[in-house]
């Protein structure tokens, strides 16, 4: 029999719709019945492809025991974080208070309006592992509930008090030296043997690595750039690295990225294939171009929906078994390829009779130290063979909703590829599905949408939504210098400042003022899993302010900084995009604009270079030698005035606010770009 979520459409609450818990969705109609019964709220926050929430419902959530405690002392809910991030950044706030740590599943405990008292993460049904068990919780609780009220509610107002009051400062003035001391934080921190920071489990945190491509592009310090490289190569030899089908794993337990915890979100491979390809713009080096392109292949072949957005990921567990779906052994691998080539192929992937992760063999490149000066064509014939093989077994579970934030990573992701590589299917793939997103994630009166899914768009966006989206934009403008999506950026800066921004104290809030109203409104500026939406805006609104000329946008720009410059000079390496913005504001701007006939091979050619460029500080604009000269001088005015020179297309570069003399040779224009 199902329960209240059967009507839902996230597949998060699906999947615990036939729970003998009394499960509700997230509703006035959840708080009404405990304030009526007077019994406090449970709470479970989660996602669809996460391990230790499938754990915790086998163990608890579908055992009749756990459900009659529920259902007779307390009101259940359960949130899918995916589709509410705004609870969830709120109550993993008040976990990580209450606990020091915090992730996912999420539990937390509520008086009737919405005021926690008690938090953790995974509880199995007993006590076990020196962790208390949920049923032991629960009696606890219960009995506190009836005997100490009072109590009770000073815990929930202070922890609502500090969980609101973290969120309302933090001011100061952006300096140089934060960044200085971000890059000293992660050098101090860089892993030199196996790449990336800290130790195990380690994150990818491409952020972490586009500010120090960012830092070396600016300063020249080789040893930036040789921790991009050594992370990338060190990642992509590990089994976090998917090598039969491509794609990359959400973290490694281990330090040296061997074993993953094997689901495949979305934003880390939008992130981390745009930070492979900028690695690729950087050094010219094919090998993180190729890296790159197999992780798009893998987004566009098993990621992408018939209508043309990106779904959100793909589970750890197949058939119940954690890593089944991605593990071998010797012998499967020799009779798919036969005894030599599978012998080869094992020998350079580390497959072994031991294995290296529960008996079973993830596929890696550590010890073989890469495919260099191996059989390219004689190991590609062989990892199809094993991918058409692999098709074959059960998949993990895919979850198949499409958020427009996330989405907005991979277009600029996408966007980007085709800059660096000219790849017309990226284009089409980042142009598809920002189409997607503005004729379905919108509704008519222009207000964006957090999620689609099964035919619906629903739920009114968070910064994250306009942010992410609008630096997708962005992308798509500087590789098509097509005035439609520069016209949509800005739009969707009118309406994030309209929805989101604190007249107070500068920077947007997380969710709208036309949402719902939760124990607080958080600023979110945290750059985790993914960058924060305040860093990403503050990031687009002065790449908007230089291409526009803007005075507004520069001191709405100016504005985003000092809201939170104060909060992340404290720990700058915790805020890696905010810091990328910083640097942009303070080094001086490169403005970039090529005259000339639009289609002609002379203005081809120029594009392409300034394109394979890393120019992480310059505005491009392309100025047509047409009736839509004037569209884009009304939009980008540093585009006034420039023109061919002698009927040659020609480039205008202007840094340090001088400009150069105007050029028709693309060679010295690429010497202009290097300087």
């Amino acid at each position: 029999m199902s329960n209240r979520l059967a009507d839902e459409k996230s597949p998060y609450l699906l999947q615990h719709a036939n729970n003998p818990v009394d499960w509700y969705p997230w509703g006035e109609e959840a708080f009404d019945k405990a304030k009526s019964e007077d019994k406090p709220v449970f709470l479970s926050i989660g996602y669809s492809t996460c391990h230790w929430c499938h754990v915790m419902e086998r163990e608890s959530f579908e055992d009749e025991e756990v459900a009659a405690a529920l259902g007779g002392d307390y009101v259940a809910i359960k949130v899918d974080r995916e589709e509410r991030p705004d609870i969830d950044h709120i109550y993993m706030a008040v976990c990580q208070a209450l606990t020091g740590h915090g992730g996912w599943p999420l539990t937390v405990i509520m008086t009737p309006d919405k005021k926690p008292f008690f938090a953790g993460t995974y509880f199995p049904k007993l006590s076990k592992w020196g962790r208390p068990g949920l049923l032991e919780i629960l009696e606890q609780i219960s009995r506190k509930w009836k005997t100490g009220r009072e109590e009770i509610a000073g815990i929930g107002e202070r922890i609502t008090g500090a969980v609101a009051g973290q969120y309302s400062g933090g001011g100061g003035e952006p300096e140089m030296e934060m960044v200085e001391r971000a890059y000293r934080e992660l050098e101090k921190t860089f892993d030199n043997r196996w790449g990336g920071f800290g130790s195990a489990p380690k994150f990818p945190t491409p952020h972490n690595l586009m500010f120090l491509l960012r830092y070396w592009k600016r300063t020249g310090r080789q040893k930036a750039l040789q921790m991009v490289e050594k992370t990338l190569r060190s990642m992509y030899a590990g089994g976090i690295y998917d090598h039969i089908g491509f794609g990359f794993s959400r973290y490694s337990t281990d330090e040296k990225w061997l074993v993953p915890h094997f689901e495949k979100m979305l934003y880390d491979n939008a992130l981390l294939s745009l930070v492979y390809t900028e690695a690729y713009q950087s050094t010219g080096n094919s090998f993180y171009r190729e890296v790159a392109g197999g992780i798009y292949k893998y987004v566009l072949r098993d990621m992408t929906s018939p209508e043309g957005g990106f779904y959100s990921a793909e589970d750890a567990d197949s058939e119940g078994v954690e890593g089944k779906f991605y593990v071998w052994g010797p012998r499967e691998i020799a009779r798919v390829l036969g005894q030599e080539e599978g012998h080869y192929f094992c020998q350079i992937y580390d497959i072994t009779g031991e294995g290296n992760f529960e008996g079973r063999s993830i596929p890696n490149l550590i010890a073989s130290g890469g495919l260099d000066g191996k059989d390219h064509k004689r190991i590609e014939a062989s990892r199809q063979k094993l991918f058409d093989y692999r098709e074959e077994r059960v998949h993990p579970y895919l979850d198949d909703k499409v958020l427009t934030s996330w989405n907005g990573l991979m277009v600029s992701s996408l966007a980007r590829s085709a800059a660096a590589t000219g790849s017309r299917e990226h284009l089409g793939a980042a142009e598809r599905a920002v189409e997607f997103i503005w004729d379905t994630l919108r509704r008519g009166d222009g207000r964006l949408l957090a999620r689609y899914r099964d035919g619906e768009a629903a739920i009114p966006g968070y910064i994250d939504d306009y942010a992410f989206l609008q630096w997708g934009l962005l992308e798509l403008y500087e590789v098509t210098f097509k005035p439609l999506y520069l016209k949509r950026a800005l739009l969707l800066l009118d309406h994030m400042t309209e929805l989101f921004w604190d007249g107070q104290n500068g920077g947007f809030f997380f969710y709208g003022k036309d949402s719902e109203n939760l124990i607080t409104r958080p600023r979110e500026v945290y750059d985790g899993a993914v960058p924060s939406g305040n860093s990403v805006a503050a990031l687009n609104i002065l790449r908007l302010a230089r291409i526009t000329g803007r005075d507004d946008l520069s001191d709405m720009a100016a504005r985003q900084l000092s809201a939170f410059s104060g909060v992340v000079s404290q720990y700058p390496r915790a805020h890696a995009f905010f810091i990328s913005a910083v640097q942009t504001a303070l080094t001086p701007p490169r403005e970039i604009v090529i005259a000339g006939k639009e289609g002609s091979e002379g203005v081809r050619r120029m594009v392409e270079a300034v394109h394979r460029e890393f120019l992480p500080d310059a505005v491009v604009a392309f100025r047509p030698e047409n009736g839509e000269a004037e569209e884009i001088e009304d939009l980008a005015p540093f585009t006034r005035g420039r023109r061919p020179v002698n009927g040659l297309p020609a480039a205008y570069i202007c840094e340090n606010f001088s400009c150069h003399e105007p050029t028709t040779d693309v060679d010295r224009m690429i010497s202009l770009l290097k300087g």
